[in-house]
């Protein structure tokens, strides 16, 4: 079994218990290794896939809770009956609700040891799905979006997802700083198309911004963390690459409160003694 599928299999399990556990509604996706499903309920104050302190901020937010509106991507792999409904932050696998859960929470961010991972002394208000903006070299952008952008750092959230995609070398090198930002022949390919293009893409974001770029993993995913060294070691300018870096969720939850801490070991499994 692959690192990815490991992790979706204990998340499911660990969503199943939760919910029982906690009296949430939720229900399983179809097919031999579902997805727990969670949706709001209490007249939508409270939802299975959110710490309430972290809800509430997001629904009194109008940018935020907009978020939560994203439509489900893969709806004929839910049950009938619940696919008009379900979005994608409804996922017990959505790294995206794991990001707003803890970012998006008042006591999480106001503390200085979370900024701290990130270089900072304090963290900015986060902005989701901000535009990457990527130039290509005919003058126009990259409309894809970024994560989460933090001021000047961008992120990119990863749990259970597979990779970080691969695109047609046609398209990435359409980039207008690719063969200046990266020593090209380093990079993870194949003969029509390079790997790692959300890691590519996100670089090349921030080194045309002049910004930082932080990628957000699990321990329990080496596959992911491999593939950011092989993008990282191939960045041609040692000051971009020193603004490029990551965090672990297990680093990220020893800085939270202690209802949040609990959450993420009871629901995710991400856990790091102090």
């Amino acid at each position: 079994m692959s690192w990815a599928l490991s992790l979706r299999s204990e998340i499911s399990r660990r969503a199943i218990q939760y919910g029982e556990r906690n009296n949430i509604p939720h229900y399983p996706s179809l097919g031999r290794l579902p997805t727990i499903m969670f949706k709001p309920y209490r007249g939508d104050t409270l939802h299975g896939n959110f710490l309430s302190s972290s809800y509430k901020p997001i629904l009194d937010d109008p940018l935020w809770s907009l978020r939560l509106k994203k439509p489900h991507q893969q709806r004929k792999a839910l049950p009938p009956e619940q696919r008009t409904q379900a979005n994608e932050l409804d996922s017990s696998n959505s790294s995206d609700a794991l990001l707003m859960n803890i970012f998006c929470n008042p006591e999480a961010i106001k503390g200085s040891p979370l900024a701290e991972l990130f270089g900072q002394t304090k963290l900015p208000r986060p902005e989701f799905g901000a535009p990457g903006c990527v130039p290509f070299s005919n003058g126009s952008t990259d409309t894809t979006e970024i994560d989460m952008r933090l001021g000047n750092i961008l992120v990119e959230a990863k749990l259970t997802e597979a990779d970080f995609t691969a695109k047609p070398k046609v398209h990435v090198e359409r980039y207008r700083d690719f063969k200046e930002v990266f020593e090209v022949s380093v990079l993870p390919q194949s003969n029509d198309e390079y790997f790692n293009y959300q890691l590519i893409r996100n670089v090349l974001s921030a080194y045309a911004h002049g910004t930082s770029f932080f990628l957000i993993c699990d321990a329990r995913r080496p596959d992911l963390l491999r593939s950011w060294w092989n993008v990282m070691r191939s960045i041609k300018a040692t000051e971009l690459r020193l603004r490029c870096q990551f965090v672990l969720w297990q680093e990220i939850a020893v800085t939270v409160p202690d209802e949040m801490r609990k959450f993420l070991e009871e629901k995710y499994g991400i856990a790091l003694k102090k």
